[in-house]
């Protein structure tokens, strides 16, 4: 059995750390060596374990994320990380991008796009881990990621129908508490996943944005909004 990727995950809210924990629990490739809830804890967990990834927050209570790119670059320089925040900052981010930052996903997350991100990043990294030439495609690979080229309003991407957009839209307006993806395929008249792909879709687009809704038991809820301006 392949080695499986070792991760540490700092993480200020506890919430939100045992919500990685447990997404990471269903990718077999991958297990949590540990959880740190401020930048001391990270870094007696960076130079005692040395872990092959970090899934790492921006503000934490005693420094910011970015601020610990040098000492893991000092102390387990072969060890790759991953943001996961909200700081959407223009300081922030090129800290990140110059500091080699593997990926950067704004917060709140699905369970989808944390897969995505952890599972391209495996694919980067047997990439590196291979021996002699690396073929020119690969290489490309590396740096590119196509998936991630925005679609025009005018041109939308496989399976997103314009009708069926401006209906979604056109609901979720009349909503004011926002509206879940179960909810919205109920009310509009196509399955939960259909319905979650056109939430995705438009918050790509910035027509809607979506919050994680904590209620007093249960997982959280995450709810779609549309845009005011």
């Amino acid at each position: 059995m392949t080695k499986q990727i070792e991760i540490l995950i700092v993480e200020d809210d506890k919430r939100i750390s045992d919500i990685h924990r447990r997404f990471i629990e269903k990718l077999e490739e991958f297990k949590v060596i540990g959880s740190a809830y401020t930048g001391e804890e990270a870094k007696d967990w960076i130079i005692s374990y040395m872990p092959d990834l970090i899934l790492l927050d921006v503000y934490l209570p005693d420094t910011l994320g970015t601020d610990l790119l040098t000492i893991i670059q000092e102390h387990s320089p072969d060890t790759d990380i991953i943001f996961i925040t909200a700081a959407a900052e223009s300081e922030i981010v090129k800290k990140a991008f110059r500091g080699g930052v593997a990926d950067y996903i704004l917060k709140p997350l699905t369970f989808e796009k944390f897969k995505e991100s952890l599972l391209s990043y495996k694919t980067k990294r047997d990439i590196l881990t291979g021996s002699g030439r690396v073929q020119e495609e690969l290489i490309k690979s590396l740096w590119n990621n196509t998936s991630s080229i925005p679609h025009s309003e005018d041109t939308p991407p496989k399976g997103i129908d314009p009708i069926t957009k401006e209906k979604v839209v056109n609901h979720i307006k009349k909503v004011n508490d926002g509206i879940t993806a179960e909810a919205l395929g109920l009310e509009v008249g196509v399955s939960r996943s259909t319905a979650r792909r056109y939430l995705e879709y438009l918050a790509s687009e910035k027509l809607v944005y979506a919050e994680l809704i904590y209620g007093t038991v249960g997982r959280p809820e995450r709810r779609y909004f549309i845009h005011s301006s």
